[in-house]
């Protein structure tokens, strides 16, 4: 059996019931690595390869939503390389607060088992973006990327996000609780966040560390992870990662692909209709138009020219559509 075919031996069209599908993901992490139950809600799969190490936090839930897939996206990303994976799993969002994941984590980091790796990507997306920061202290000089995440959720600093009343009574003050304090040891930590939405943008505002940056991502609906996977950005972003210091501006290159993400094109849309900027509405669908054939975007164009022909109004001419 080859590494490439690990991430394709869960039948997405199977079907197969919660109970079924872990017991499947069992059989493959053991048969690789090894599988663990770590209390009653979370789990864990280590895949053993090469010194490059990339741990993942999931929720079943997202791992099973995704239509292409049905298994870990950690699996995913090692498809083709040589690198080890490690992929904490929860059932439902947990935000890892359990005594059993902190147990874990001590015994790798008294066995060692961060040291014997060149490179350690965390990786992690809301609930799990948190557990990413947070866990990351114990690989000291891990790279960390941060995707929607919380930085906590005790009522005492966060009173303002009631998106999660029920995880009001978990403790986030004991063992690797506050996740910016937990970036203390990483090399280099990002933080990607959508600043359309308020509450994801004050809890990046609380990640304020040096060694931690901090990247807008508008336009997106907090959906920065489906955005990543569906461009083929993220594996790209470990790549870069795994082989040298990943770079602020490493990410903001990938981001370019924006302009050509239909959900992000329309919303530019929506806003610019909404604000009545006729001429900027026409700039950007014919930089849209000159690389796309979008029926709806040569709607809005031809109304916009109409508007600014009303206006007395007229589009600077150009050899190359400008940039969204």
């Amino acid at each position: 059996m080859t590494d490439v075919e690990l991430h394709r031996l869960v039948d997405p069209a199977a079907g197969l019931d919660p109970e079924a599908w872990l017991d499947r993901i069992e059989d493959i992490a053991e048969d690789h690595g090894y599988f663990e139950p770590l209390g009653p809600d979370h789990s864990v799969t280590f895949i053993g390869r090469g010194r490059t190490l990339l741990v993942t936090f999931e929720t079943i839930q997202s791992i099973r939503e995704r239509v292409q897939s049905d298994v870990p996206l950690g699996w995913e990303m090692i498809a083709g390389t040589d690198w080890s994976q490690l992929c904490l799993l929860s059932d439902g969002e947990t935000w890892f607060r359990h005594i059993a994941v902190y147990m874990y984590f001590d015994r790798l980091v008294d066995e060692g088992f961060f040291d014997e790796y060149d490179r350690v990507i965390f990786y992690g997306n809301e609930s799990c973006g948190y557990a990413a920061a947070a866990f990351s202290v114990a690989a000291p000089g891990a790279c960390v990327l941060a995707l929607s995440a919380q930085a906590t959720l005790d009522p005492r600093d966060t009173e303002w996000d009631d998106r999660f009343l029920h995880m009001r009574r978990t403790s986030f003050t004991d063992r690797y609780g506050y996740a910016p304090d937990m970036l203390d040891a990483a090399d280099r930590a990002f933080v990607l966040y959508d600043p359309d939405l308020v509450e994801d943008s004050m809890h990046a505002a609380l990640f304020r560390r040096p060694n931690v940056t901090r990247i807008r991502c508008p336009r997106l609906d907090g959906q920065i992870e489906t955005f990543l996977r569906r461009m083929g950005l993220l594996k790209p972003l470990f790549e870069i990662a795994a082989q040298r210091d990943l770079e602020a501006l490493d990410i903001y290159r990938a981001l370019r692909e924006r302009r050509s993400y239909l959900p992000y094109l329309r919303k530019l849309v929506d806003e610019l209709a909404h604000a009545g900027r006729p001429c900027l509405m026409a700039l950007m669908c014919r930089a849209v138009l000159g690389r796309m054939n979008i029926p709806s975007f040569q709607q809005h164009y031809t109304r916009s020219l109409e508007t600014l022909q009303r206006q007395g109004r007229s589009l600077p001419k150009q050899d190359q559509p400008e940039p969204v």
